[in-house]
């Protein structure tokens, strides 16, 4: 074995920012394309030499090959030890969660999140850092700006090693310790839920349905929801994490998870539903026939957070996502704690974990967590419910139903316009921020606009400024519709809309949301003028 020197030519590769870089498996395959973007990571690392990384990814098409590569160049880098996953597998919350445990320096994270997978699929890699977090900016600039210029990769020429089997191999001088991908965040999860209470749950003759949707989470729900907590056999469907995700669209929404949908819509429907998408860090709740927004799944975790082990002695705060409904905020208000407003990305919420201002966070997409991981963490957050659940003996319905009439209701939608060219896509940006000073003060369907702004954000631990975070308008009756463009997708732009009304009074609660939403949709359309530029009339999916 020895380490080679490779000649290569740079790529015009995306800024990775916190999702990473995501691109069609095909554009992985090309020659050094993978090789370039982790030669230009590695470039901007100090001090790596006998330190620890950690390598996974929710097992997709080119997972295996990409996990090879990684640790060749990781000898060539002279880092120490690899801990990767057994048959490269690691989910998003467990990758940081072994991070910390272990102390690692970072950790490469091999997924495109809820993209399709599959050969002609999407495929996607991100660094974290030492807490376990998505790299900061300053990090994932210098990826993409390194990437621009750089001619050369450095990688051991050591033959594929054994992933597949627990123990440890060597490469080069470097140890690669295969471990198992479960066992590290079953402990944590442990550590942080009331598991008696919920296996007692389960003997009594609770039932579940959590579907992994033929990805990363299925092994992790296996092994504690059939395994550790006793729940019946068959609890998890489509459990076995497939390169292809068995067809499935692994974006746990009622539109992709519309299979989920409809059994807790059946006569014969479990107690609870739940799943995770591609890479185990985004989740869905579903009651009988009771789908539970995002939104107000945060909201409620953090109205009966003491009812979990690690959060008995109450929460530091809440920090939500911008486009995130302010349900959550009514709570932070009742329980006396801060709630942070932040962009889009979870790097913001680890600087505030990190600080301990805040203990759980969450975004409108389907995405939870607290300050045990620096991740979303799908897995944790139906435990969480779970938990909830043992303490209350009551449904997801009459939970929610209760918090309703406690806190009162943000009707909640989320419109996504999906593969918009991106011309015309930055255009309708473009023409929105140019008029924001003029709506402030219009009455726009009957309700005045009291704020018509471009979210900038400036990070209360490090000073940083993130600007141009989203257009909201924002209703003197607290009503808020907030555009923005997403970079999740690997075609086009990705255009979402989100919509929010609050309805104090209980009486209003049987409204249906896009019915209690149409004058904001009305607005959106007339305000951004959505089909003009894009020249669609509905959305490819509303959530």
């Amino acid at each position: 074995m020895s380490i080679v020197t490779h000649t290569t030519t740079p790529f015009a590769g995306q800024r990775p920012g916190t999702s990473g870089l995501r691109k069609k498996v095909t554009v992985f395959q090309q020659p050094g394309y993978l090789e370039n973007f982790v030669q230009a990571l590695f470039d901007g690392l100090e001090g790596t030499s006998g330190q620890t990384l950690v390598v996974g990814g929710d097992g997709r098409f080119h997972n295996r090959v990409a996990v090879q590569v990684i640790i060749r160049m990781a000898a060539a880098q002279g880092f120490g030890r690899v801990l990767v996953g057994q048959g490269g597998i690691l989910s998003t919350p467990a990758v940081s969660c072994v991070i910390r445990k272990h102390g690692a320096y970072g950790g490469i994270v091999l997924s495109a999140s809820h993209n399709p997978g599959g050969p002609d699929g999407d495929f996607g890699i991100k660094y974290n850092v030492g807490n376990g977090g998505p790299a900061p900016e300053k990090i994932t600039e210098g990826i993409y700006t390194r990437s621009q210029t750089i001619t050369q990769y450095r990688s051991s020429d050591a033959a594929n090693i054994d992933i597949e089997n627990l123990g440890t191999r060597q490469v080069e001088g470097m140890t690669v310790e295969v471990i198992d991908s479960v066992a590290d965040y079953a402990a944590l999860m442990a550590e942080c839920f009331d598991f008696d209470a919920i296996r007692r749950v389960f003997a009594n003759g609770f039932t579940m349905r959590f579907d992994a949707m033929g990805a990363v989470g299925g092994p992790y729900a296996k092994a504690i929801l059939e395994g550790t907590l006793g729940a019946p056999k068959g609890t998890v469907v489509n459990g076995e994490p497939l390169e292809d995700f068995g067809g499935h669209h692994p974006d746990p929404n009622p539109v992709n998870a519309h299979d989920l949908i409809e059994h807790m819509a059946s006569a014969d429907a479990p107690d609870f539903g739940a799943a995770s998408d591609g890479d185990a860090d985004r989740n869905m709740i579903v009651g009988r026939k009771f789908p539970v927004a995002p939104s107000d799944s945060l909201a409620l975790l953090a109205a009966h957070a003491t009812v979990a082990p690690r959060y008995r002695k109450g929460i530091a705060g809440i920090a939500r996502s911008m486009p995130t409904s302010t349900a959550a905020d009514r709570v932070a208000k009742a329980l006396g704690v801060p709630c942070y407003e932040t962009p889009t990305g979870w790097k913001f919420f680890g600087n505030l974990l990190d600080a301990g201002k805040v203990t759980l966070c969450g975004e409108e997409s389907y995405g939870t967590g607290s300050d045990h991981v620096r991740e979303k963490d799908g897995l944790w957050a139906v435990l969480f419910w779970l938990n909830i659940l043992a303490a209350t003996g009551k449904s997801v319905e009459s939970l929610v139903r209760a918090h309703w009439a406690k806190y009162g209701r943000n009707y909640y939608s989320r419109h996504d316009y999906e593969a918009v060219d991106t011309a015309k896509a930055d255009a309708l940006m473009a023409a929105l921020r140019a008029k924001l000073p003029s709506l402030v003060g219009q009455v726009l369907e009957g309700q005045k606009v009291a704020i018509a702004d471009d979210f900038s954000y400036t990070d209360p631990i490090d000073g940083s400024v993130s600007s141009k975070q989203g257009v909201r308008l924002i209703f003197e009756n607290g009503s808020r519709v907030v555009f923005r463009l997403s970079g999740t997708g690997t075609e086009g732009a990705t255009l979402r809309v989100y919509l929010e009304k609050y309805e104090p009074e209980v009486a209003h609660q049987s409204i249906e949301t896009q019915a209690a939403l149409a004058s904001l949709i009305a607005v959106a359309q007339q305000v951004a003028g959505i089909t003009a530029h894009t020249g669609r009339n509905e959305p490819s999916v509303v959530t």
